[in-house]
């Protein structure tokens, strides 16, 4: 027999704003059991590029991440707006904030980072020949600086990395022979 959802009994949203709503539910679990203060995370959903050049190099950005409290080598990314296609955001932040470019980017995967207890989806495209097309355009909140990294240096490049979901788009990437290592 397979797991049964849960039954929401209740729900308030003690906080929300832009880009984070949480939401408090008393839910009773199958077995009867009632938990009284469940929290859910809502945020925006993401998408993220893993970029290959010509010269076969992948494309990252490091940025400071305050929860982390370091800096963190990361595929470009960010947030998919209302109403915008996945991996149309995708290419967006791709140069936006590395001034790379691509004719196209193909979906990769659709993962739900953390799904215990937020609601957003991270989309994950790849795009192979990008090239240097124009001026970086970050958001002011964002202080990246652009990485170029030869795919021979993969393991070191996992290494270095500790968002998860880039670590296994990268992982994904190489398992579909999408990527040569």
């Amino acid at each position: 027999m397979s797991p049964e959802p849960w039954r929401v009994l209740s729900e308030t949203v003690p906080f929300s704003q832009r880009y984070l709503t949480i939401k408090t539910q008393r839910v009773e679990l199958p077995t009867g059991v009632v938990i009284d203060d469940f929290h859910l995370i809502q945020s925006p959903s993401w998408a993220a590029t893993v970029a290959l050049t010509l010269d076969h190099q992948l494309v990252l950005v490091e940025q400071y991440r305050h929860a982390y409290g370091g800096i963190s080598l990361e595929l470009p990314a960010g947030i998919v707006e209302p109403g915008e296609d996945p991996m149309v955001a995708a290419l967006r932040e791709l140069e936006e904030e590395t001034g790379y470019s691509a004719d196209q980017v193909e979906p990769l995967w659709i993962t739900r980072p953390e799904p215990a207890r937020h609601e957003q989806w991270a989309h994950i495209g790849f795009a192979k020949d990008v090239r240097l097309s124009s001026r970086r355009s970050p958001d002011a909140t964002e202080d990246l600086r652009v990485v170029l990294r030869p795919l021979q240096q993969f393991d070191q490049i996992l290494s270095q990395m500790v968002h998860a979901v880039h670590v296994g788009a990268l992982l994904l990437a190489a398992r579909r022979g999408l990527i040569v290592i």
